[in-house]
């Protein structure tokens, strides 16, 4: 999330991340209801339709991905499918960082400010540590997708220097999103114009 706000603030595209819709059901329903689910659910698919056809140049939308459960990658790719039916591109950036790096991130100011619900600290911190044992959310170069992908470990990169690399792969110019291919192993560039309206997805850790 926290890479998320400083994209935005790089690039101009508004965050959309994960928890601006679960902190809003928070209020109404317990985490994992049925209720609960489905409302996520709505409320995500309806921002995403319009923004999609609306004047905005993209949107980052930043989320924790189990790559094991099929429903996510069926979320995700109906996400996609918003964006690509009114002509856009999809940008997948996935960030890793080492588990000791994440619980101490897990508590800082910003962090808690934006996702109320886990300010209690040692229960969020075991909900983390649960997810890292009960799911694979980091890729191990097996990610669904090898085109428009960058895989960054920002164990040692945090906020605003993990976006200076984004903005090598991606920058805005005026409404025209560019892709650069920028992976380190990678020796030729090339770019990619898209329609204006894309989505750019970061996969994040907890």
């Amino acid at each position: 999330m926290t890479v998320g706000f400083e994209l935005a603030n790089l690039t101009g595209l508004r965050l959309f991340h994960n928890h601006m819709t679960i902190e809003l059901v928070l209020s109404f329903f317990e985490f994992g209801e049925p209720a609960f689910n489905r409302l996520v659910g709505e409320f995500r698919r309806r921002i995403f339709e319009e923004v999609a056809s609306s004047e905005l140049p993209g949107l980052i939308f930043t989320y924790v991905w189990a790559l094991e459960d099929p429903s996510d990658r069926k979320s995700i790719e109906d996400r996609c499918r918003i964006f690509e039916a009114e002509g856009g591109e999809i940008y997948f950036v996935e960030l890793e960082a080492d588990q000791s790096e994440r619980l101490k991130r897990n508590q800082t100011e910003f962090r808690l400010s934006k996702k109320p619900s886990k300010r209690n600290v040692d229960e969020s911190n075991r909900r983390l540590i649960a997810n890292d044992q009960n799911h694979k959310l980091n890729s191990r170069e097996d990610f669904f997708y090898s085109e428009n992908y960058l895989k960054i470990n920002n164990t040692k990169l945090f906020g605003i220097r993990s976006c200076e690399r984004n903005r090598r792969y991606i920058r805005i110019d005026g409404a025209r999103l560019i892709w650069r291919n920028f992976l380190e192993n990678h020796k030729g560039r090339y770019l990619r114009r898209s329609h204006p309206r894309s989505g750019l997805h970061v996969s994040l850790p907890p």
